[in-house]
């Protein structure tokens, strides 16, 4: 415990990426969706998958990169939707065509190849349209107090009181306490953040914590079924007491298409 909360600790200076946002924010989601995708590709070793780091990365720098040149000539941020679809077609396109060594590929390696792209890339890159919403563009923190919030409190809430299993099957540790515990401390945090910095998005905040307790515990499962899956206990071991890159951020990669959705929905 005492190791994860010192990485927990060593972590804080990372908020600093959301105070400056832009290209500070869009080079920082990059430069960690590289590395989330390696670690989530080398996952898939012990199953004899083996999907295409290079296409996947070369995915994510279109991404980004198109997002960039938007910025860079002042348009505006609907011009992103139809080449999105190009994009989209772009990544399963190349994934399929990485099969064509047939001899040396199988159907998984292309899907798997799919899927990180999506999950790990396009997920993560709601942290930057979030960014790029405007005014409500400081929804951003919810995300990130939601996300970890919602695991401090769920660890700690399971630790005390856990006495149910949440999910045996996927995750032995969690559990029903911990998990309501989670989505209160989420209201919690993210409530003293709207009343505090945010006060016109009040009520928003309040929902958004709400959704984000559920939300992040659903992307945690997630990642741990596919840890299940691929019979790895985590995707790395970069950050003490947590793992890898992905297995910090795996809730955050449900979070942030959350808020943005409901910036979009909701809000605007």
């Amino acid at each position: 415990m005492k190791t994860r909360i010192i990485s927990g600790l060593i972590m804080l200076p990372m908020l600093a990426v959301l105070y400056f946002g832009g290209y500070v924010l869009m080079a920082a989601c990059f430069g960690l969706t590289l590395a989330a995708l390696y670690e989530f590709f080398k996952g898939f070793d012990s199953m004899g998958t083996k999907p295409s780091y290079p296409v996947a990365a070369f995915s994510a720098m279109l991404l980004y990169g198109y997002t960039l040149y938007l910025d860079i000539s002042k348009s505006t941020a609907g011009d992103l939707e139809r080449p999105f679809m190009f994009w989209l077609f772009i990544t399963v396109a190349a994934s399929l065509i990485y099969l064509f060594p047939i001899e040396k590929r199988q159907l998984q390696d292309a899907m798997a190849t799919v899927t990180g792209a999506l999950y790990i890339a396009f997920f993560a890159f709601h942290l930057v349209l979030v960014d790029q919403t405007g005014k409500p563009s400081i929804l951003i923190w919810i995300i990130i107090f939601s996300a970890f919030g919602t695991d401090v409190f769920a660890y700690f809430t399971g630790l005390a009181l856990g006495r149910h299993k949440l999910c045996p099957s996927i995750s032995p540790k969690k559990t029903v306490e911990g998990a309501i515990g989670g989505v209160m401390g989420s209201i919690i945090i993210c409530g003293a953040f709207g009343y505090f910095f945010a006060e016109e998005y009040l009520i928003h905040c309040l929902i958004l914590g709400i959704l984000g307790g559920i939300i992040s515990q659903l992307g945690d499962l997630t990642a741990s079924v596919f840890k299940r899956k691929m019979g790895i206990k985590d995707y790395g071991h970069l950050i003490p007491g947590h793992g890898g890159i992905l297995d910090r951020f795996d809730s955050v990669l449900f979070t942030a298409p959350m808020v943005y959705y409901y910036i979009i929905f909701a809000i605007q």
